[in-house]
């Protein structure tokens, strides 16, 4: 390769980044408002843009990975996180959009309901017979994610309570193991007692004899 087809190369990125800024800013104003069909042309536009600048940019790493200098490998790496933002920004906007006309065509629908016409009678269409089963659809997942939320609550309520009652066995059956010593050093001790209570009384009844011999004798 020579030097004008990385320069060639590079100008042709800027040239892409810089259509693909102009289209994105023209995306983020139409999000932002009530959408009137023309984002389906601009998102195939940005689409487009994305694959030329992603092709050019693989083109631009096989001439970094022939040896390119460590300028260039810079260079490609900044070119690449451009592409990178950009592609994130766009999935963003893309599905925020969609959300948004979700949205929009169930409130439609809440409206029209509201209004009391009889989709059985032929008032309705197949398209609000079936934002009505949407709507049904949305409120029950609503419903069953409550109950998910509910269940996991319970789940780490009673894991806690499970850990509280391993904790207060372990004490239970460390006291257990410890209750025979226990017993044996108070049984040793009331022996002890008992018999410091029967010398007591033994050497009382002793001095209480010698006491009255010597009373006597005199």
């Amino acid at each position: 390769m020579e030097a004008s087809s990385w320069d060639a190369l590079r100008k042709q990125a800027r040239k892409l980044e810089a259509q693909l800024d102009e289209q994105m800013n023209s995306y983020r104003r139409l999000v932002s408002m009530k959408t009137d069909g023309s984002e389906n042309d601009l998102e195939s536009g940005i689409e487009r843009l994305l694959k030329q600048l992603q092709h050019v940019n693989a083109q631009m790493q096989t001439w970094v990975s022939s040896g390119g200098s460590e300028i260039l490998s810079h260079t490609l790496t900044r070119h690449k996180e451009i592409l990178q933002d950009l592609t994130q920004e766009f999935y963003r906007l893309r599905s925020s959009l969609r959300a948004k006309q979700e949205h929009a065509s169930l409130l439609d629908f809440r409206d029209f309901d509201g209004a009391g016409l009889d989709m059985e009678e032929g008032a309705g269409s197949v398209d609000q017979a079936l934002l009505k089963e949407q709507a049904a659809l949305s409120r029950s997942s609503g419903q069953m994610d409550t109950v998910i939320s509910q269940a996991q609550a319970t789940l780490g309520t009673l894991v806690l309570q499970r850990s509280t009652f391993g904790g207060i066995n372990n004490k239970i059956s460390n006291v257990s193991s410890r209750l025979p010593t226990v017993n044996h050093i108070l049984s040793a001790i009331r022996r002890k007692k008992s018999m410091d209570t029967i010398i007591l009384s033994l050497v009382a009844s002793v001095c209480t004899f010698l006491i009255l011999i010597y009373w006597l004798s005199k």
